[in-house]
């Protein structure tokens, strides 16, 4: 199934609420994303309410994937540094695809949408994420072109006794980088 993509969308309501259930089933399928299941999307909406906040400061910017039917399946959160000695690369966090979706090369497009939209900033050479150890993610992103640079010992916590690795990525953009 082939997305459309959608760099600095509106944030509308249908939007807001979109993301929110895409995040609770992601969740819930075991999805990596910052919670541990189950979650409602009510448990899920302060963080997204967070990444917003961040959206008006200019801070965060959010890329969308919509199914034919215009139904949020996909989303990435690029998170601009703020500190001087580090703008000329971002952060992604949040990435999510519906599990329905999962398998069918929707997260690979999801990544090179990710990279196209860091491309179109200006100054961006680089990428960086994190993910849970024990997940298999860091395979995938590896896939995707990313190098892991780093590994945090039992830095992720989701109950007593049951602490996974802190993964860091890294995607170099290239020359591209600047527009």
């Amino acid at each position: 199934m082939a997305l459309t993509f959608e760099f600095d969308p509106s944030f509308t309501p249908d939007l807001r609420d979109g993301i929110t259930a895409l995040w609770a089933d992601v969740t819930n399928a075991g999805g990596a994303v910052g919670f541990v299941p189950p979650v409602t999307p009510e448990e899920v909406r302060p963080d997204l309410l967070k990444h917003l906040a961040a959206m008006e400061r200019g801070t965060v910017r959010l890329l969308v994937g919509r199914d034919e039917d215009g139904a949020v399946v996909a989303t990435a959160f690029l998170t601009l540094n703020e500190h001087r000695l580090m703008k000329h690369w971002l952060w992604l966090y949040t990435v999510m695809v519906h599990p329905r979706l999962q398998g069918q090369g929707c997260g690979r497009d999801l990544m090179a949408a990710a990279a196209d939209a860091a491309r179109s900033i200006e100054g961006i050479e680089a990428i960086r994420l994190t993910c849970r150890g024990g997940t298999g993610n860091d395979r995938f992103y590896a896939g995707c072109g990313y190098k892991e640079v780093g590994r945090v010992p039992d830095a992720i916590r989701l109950a007593p006794g049951d602490d996974r690795e802190d993964i860091i990525m890294l995607l170099p953009l290239g020359a591209a980088a600047t527009p």
